[in-house]
């Protein structure tokens, strides 16, 4: 119950299990046609260049920047958490300035400090943000900054690595341009591939570059041979087999369940667990207007060490929950309701051992209420 990798259903190691067979096998290349369709589902989107990156989430990631991004390019990068620096990083490797939109850790990304950047930056023509930050548990809204970015005629790229599946992210209706995500928050399968989607408009971009992009492994112009499927597939890459065998599945159970059921899963089990911290006497750190229900970020009691919470709880409990990055290292814990585990039965575990422990360490919480109040809150 941490930031991720969240547990792996029982369906997905199975089709994990599989026995392997060449990625240019006619059933494969079947399958592969199949997970783009599951995952324009997943992102609500029709874009043609919708594809698991063989790689995770972080590749995703570089596959948006080095394909976008050309060396003296300006783009606005909004950092409220670890993730917003990463893309910092990826602007300035692939030769582009990084303008940055700084927030404070634990809030979200301030439109109108958005809008104030791109009017003194008019030459900017990418916007860059995390939808919905892990490193802090807030969720900024996208459909907002990618309506500014377009008001400023720049493209957007988003983070969605934990949002997909567990908070509505709708592609297309918001215009977004570029969007990278991950198999290992949400979608309940294992690390290892990394969901992309391209506009037309990106895609416009790629092809009208002035020189190449700077990896040859992540050049959409390369990989789209592969999995193009308009004619005879190009050989580009040995395609991880198996682990798309448990991307495939774990998109045929999120359709299974409907994505708007899988998202009010996420927010109503965020309210169950929500009523026992509070009940218990911690509190959040985000607000709840921006709060991920996903990836909850409690704040750790004075006088507690959070380390050995978490180590008592993995140890005794094998239980385990995150701790806090960057500036809120120490500061608080992050308890993740993703995909297969984001269910009522961890949530009353997860209550019932925290406390259990809490009390032993003599912290400053009301025992006895967070069962009962979670138990309300479920019924």
């Amino acid at each position: 119950m941490g930031p991720g990798p969240s547990d792996v259903h029982p369906r997905i190691l199975s089709a994990m299990a599989r026995p392997t067979i060449g990625h240019l096998d006619p059933a494969f290349v079947g399958m592969m046609d199949e997970i783009k369709s599951l995952l324009q589902y997943a992102l609500q989107t029709t874009n043609a260049m919708t594809i698991p990156v063989s790689a995770p989430g972080s590749a995703g990631m570089e596959t948006c920047f080095v394909n976008l991004v050309e060396p003296g390019d300006k783009v606005v990068v909004c950092q409220n958490g670890v993730f917003g620096g990463r893309m910092k990083e990826n602007v300035e490797r692939a030769g582009g300035i990084a303008v940055m939109v700084q927030d404070d850790w634990g809030k979200a990304v301030d439109g109108n400090k958005l809008e104030e950047t791109l009017k003194a930056n008019r030459d900017a023509r990418i916007v860059a943000f995390v939808h919905a930050e892990t490193s802090t548990g807030v969720q900024s809204n996208a459909e907002e900054l990618v309506a500014i970015a377009h008001k400023y005629d720049c493209l957007a790229i988003v983070d969605a690595v934990t949002s997909l599946a567990g908070s509505p992210l709708k592609v297309d209706q918001w215009g977004i341009d570029a969007l990278y995500s991950g198999t290992q928050k949400c979608l309940s399968c294992a690390p290892g591939l990394s969901p992309v989607t391209f506009s037309e408009s990106a895609l416009d971009k790629i092809k009208a570059r002035k020189t190449k992009v700077q990896s040859w492994f992540l050049d959409l112009n390369l990989v789209m041979g592969y999995w193009g499927g308009e004619a005879k597939r190009t050989y580009h890459h040995t395609a991880p087999v198996n682990a798309l065998y448990g991307l495939h599945e774990a998109l045929v159970m999120l359709q299974e369940e409907g994505i708007e059921k899988a998202w009010e899963r996420h927010q109503r089990n965020h309210q169950v667990l929500r009523a026992g911290i509070e009940a218990m006497g911690l509190r959040f750190l985000v607000d709840e207007a921006h709060r991920l229900p996903q990836l909850n970020a409690i704040v750790v009691p004075e006088g507690v060490d959070e380390v050995r919470i978490r180590q008592r709880l993995l140890q005794e409990y094998n239980l385990e929950i995150g701790a806090g990055l960057g500036v809120l290292a120490g500061k608080v814990w992050r308890i993740g309701l993703m995909g297969f585990a984001s269910n009522l039965k961890n949530i009353l575990i997860c209550l019932g051992a925290l406390e259990s422990v809490l009390v032993e360490e003599n912290a400053a919480i009301q025992q006895g209420a967070a069962m009962t109040a979670a138990k309300r809150a479920s019924a």
